[in-house]
């Protein structure tokens, strides 16, 4: 009877222990951090990109997304050499992925469209997966708004991935500002978002941290990542280096925003109201 009895709690053991491995195995597929990238350039400042990778990949990122801003471009003739420069600097980090947007240092004519499609490996505009996450990648380097054709594609992307529980919109310039400011939600990006249930907005090119809170969208504007400070360069009103770790658990999103001298705060903390 021990015997039996012996065997029996052995196999239970052993169907719990399998149990309890396959459930900690699923929490670690779908829990993981991810990193977002502010501007590279605009006046980029000595070695504070290089500094932000090392610390970047201390976080041990499945992927990291940019928002843009990549080379300091702006000129036909250096664009394949500042683009094998960037090439250099990601050499050590090569084994993370990387996304980028297009801001407007990266595409201002067909030439350097070609480049950027070159060395980012994809069209100014796309998406990718990752577990639970999508993200849509916009293109509005050559214009402050979102063009017709951008969100039409924005539209259909979001339809082909609407069962993705977690979505995040990437673009350079935060062509939502003033409405997203004045809590105005009549604008077509807000809209396509909301019906979507795209939780994060985020976009570059102003070099300063904010955020606004729109009926439960929320738009962030990222610190920068090398691209020199503008305004008072006062860390309390934004201007700092850094880049910030979405870490992801389940269907939930926690942002962190991390300055290169150690200061952590979160989105709310930089937030804008009217």
């Amino acid at each position: 009877m021990r015997s039996t009895r012996s065997w029996r709690f052995a196999v239970l053991s052993a169907a719990l222990g399998a149990w309890l491995l396959a459930d900690r195995a699923a929490a670690q597929k779908d829990s993981f951090p991810f990193v977002i990238l502010g501007d590279r350039t605009g006046e980029a400042q000595p070695g504070v990109y290089e500094r932000v990778w090392r610390q970047a990949a201390a976080e041990n990122p499945v992927f990291v997304v940019s928002v843009g801003d990549s080379i300091e471009g702006l000129n036909d003739a250096t664009t394949e050499a500042e683009w094998r420069r960037l090439q250099e600097i990601l050499t050590p980090y090569r084994r993370i992925p990387l996304f980028l947007a297009p801001g407007n240092h990266d595409i201002w004519s067909a030439r350097s469209q070609t480049a950027f499609e070159k060395h980012a490996g994809h069209a100014p505009h796309y998406s990718f997966d990752h577990a639970q996450v999508h993200v849509t990648v916009l293109d509005n380097s050559r214009s402050d708004p979102l063009e017709a054709p951008e969100l039409r594609f924005l539209e259909q992307d979001l339809e082909a991935h609407k069962d993705q529980p977690v979505k995040f919109i990437v673009f350079h310039r935060p062509s939502w500002l003033v409405d997203a400011m004045f809590q105005n939600p009549r604008f077509a990006l807000h809209q396509l978002a909301k019906k979507y249930g795209v939780r994060w907005v985020i976009a570059g090119h102003l070099h300063q941290m904010l955020e606004v809170e729109l009926e439960g969208v929320t738009y962030l504007s990222m610190v920068s990542s090398g691209g020199h400070l503008r305004g008072s360069e006062r860390y309390e009103d934004g201007w700092f280096f850094g880049y910030a770790v979405a870490a992801v658990r389940g269907n939930e999103v926690g942002l962190r925003i991390k300055e290169l001298s150690g200061r952590v705060s979160e989105p709310k903390d930089w937030r804008k109201v009217n």
